[in-house]
């Protein structure tokens, strides 16, 4: 009797034990994470520092001073950006602030490493820009986690975030503020200021997208005829298909830009699968893009000149295929430990600091070095898919695997055109190539991330329902 009597209390003491061990790791979680994220904020800071100074000694054979006033306003934007992460997420994944930050960095250096090719230096030097612009995209990931505390804030915007996406990407075609760039018309022009609004309405669609989905995904999981053992949606369903497969094709044909409508309606397609989990979404869409794009090859002049370059870049080396030619020497000419930060000739590929520059730094870092950054993106956008798989609500995780999949899919059309796996677009490398925009809506992807990130633990599963 005496020792059935002690069990309970043994077993309730264990219990207790196993308690307060849970609260103390509990307690001390945040600290570790404070910890780690600043570890690897640092380590992602002196990349970019060292980087700049093998430059600044190999190119002309001195250290410079020339990016450290701007560097200081994004480093310490960079610190500020922690701090506002651990008072207001301090649960939030720590790794995802530093990768981006090593890839803004090392972005940084190989567009300094250019400038200096080109005997360019201040205001005029594109890298003194990039880290201007980087230190505003940085303060504007802190706004969005001091004003959106709570995610499911977004949920009840769904249709206003809808129509600001659409009317951003308007504003290009107006004719006052409307500004062709390259062949492209998906600028705005206001006095000498200039932004690309796609690159933030690509954001609001991802929100659109997942507060549509939520509420609409039990009417598109419904399936029709089964055709070589895949069930395809019914008929009536292919109605918000067919839409944005129309507004895609509108981008390519009226703002001639074949990489925007590839992003825009791949994400749809992406976070329209997860919402549904049907194949046959899937191969429709596909089926419907490639239609598109070989209609528009063989009837508009600037996709047809894109595709031919793509298939042949060697029938034209000093007119339309000079920039891919140039590109693939460069990669060629790096081998696979590279020529050397500052001994290469990146300066000769046509916009080396923008659109190609993964080949800048594959010429420089060889193909080991483009393995680094490619397993870093590879990282980010695993951790943004691994917090929409932990997710706490329906619109919760469809919004974090969206955002996780544009970045994919802006890495995969950027290097797979320079590597001619695809045909060449005009889209940018996140984080790493020149350009204001790109820089700003990256941020706030990564600053949404991170909110997400930071309410997934200890909260009760909500689901949302229409």
């Amino acid at each position: 009797m005496s020792n059935e009597a002690k069990e309970p209390r043994s077993f309730e003491k264990t219990r207790t034990s196993e308690t307060v061990l849970h609260r103390i790791t509990a307690l001390r979680a945040p600290r570790l994470l404070l910890g780690l994220e600043l570890s690897l904020l640092i380590f992602a800071i002196a990349i970019g520092v060292g980087a700049v100074m093998i430059i600044d000694l190999t190119v002309k054979g001195e250290l410079s001073t020339e990016l450290v006033p701007a560097g200081a306003l994004f480093v310490a934007a960079l610190f500020a950006l922690h701090i506002v992460i651990r008072r207001v997420a301090p649960d939030a994944d720590s790794l995802i602030m530093p990768i981006a930050a090593f890839l803004n960095v090392l972005g940084v250096a190989m567009i300094y490493r250019i400038d200096l090719a080109r005997d360019v230096s201040g205001w005029e030097s594109t890298s003194v820009r990039q880290l201007v612009w980087s230190a505003v995209a940085v303060f504007a990931a802190i706004a969005v986690l001091a004003v959106i505390r709570n995610h499911l804030v977004l949920f009840r915007y769904t249709y206003l975030t809808g129509l600001a996406a659409v009317i951003l990407l308007l504003l290009p075609m107006l004719p006052i503020v409307g500004q062709e760039i390259n062949g492209a018309r998906v600028w705005i022009h206001i006095g000498s200021f200039s932004f690309q609004p796609g690159e933030i309405a690509k954001i609001l669609l991802a929100i659109f997208f997942a507060g549509y989905l939520v509420q609409s995904r039990d009417s598109l999981a419904m399936v029709g005829k089964k055709i070589l053992g895949i069930r395809f949606p019914r008929a009536r369903d292919l109605g918000p298909l067919l839409v944005f497969w129309l507004a895609a094709m509108s981008v390519l044909v009226f703002q001639r830009d074949l990489g925007t409508s590839l992003l825009y309606f791949g994400l749809f397609l992406s976070m329209l699968y997860l919402a549904t989990g049907r194949v046959g979404w899937i191969i429709l869409g596909v089926g419907l893009f490639l239609a598109g794009g070989i209609f528009a090859s063989q009837t508009l002049d600037y996709v047809g000149n894109r595709f031919n370059n793509w298939l042949d870049p060697f029938a034209d080396p000093y007119g339309g295929g000079h920039q891919m030619v140039n590109g693939l020497f460069g990669l060629a000419n790096g081998g696979m430990t590279g020529t050397g930060l500052g001994q290469g000739y990146p300066e000769l590929t046509t916009f080396s600091q923008s659109d190609y520059i993964f080949a800048s730094l594959g010429e420089e870092l060889g193909l080991i070095g483009l393995f680094v950054v490619l397993a870093a993106y590879l990282l980010l956008v695993g951790r943004g898919l691994r917090i929409g798989f932990a997710g706490q609500d329906d619109f919760g995780k469809l919004l974090a695997a969206g955002l996780a999949f544009t970045l994919a899919l802006q890495v995969f059309i950027v290097v797979g055109g320079i590597t001619r796996v695809i045909p060449l677009t005009g889209l940018t490398a996140p984080f790493l190539a020149a350009g204001g925009s790109s820089l700003v809506s990256n941020w706030i992807i990564i600053a949404l991330l991170i909110l997400l990130s930071g309410s997934i633990r200890n909260r009760p599963k909500l689901v949302i329902r229409a």
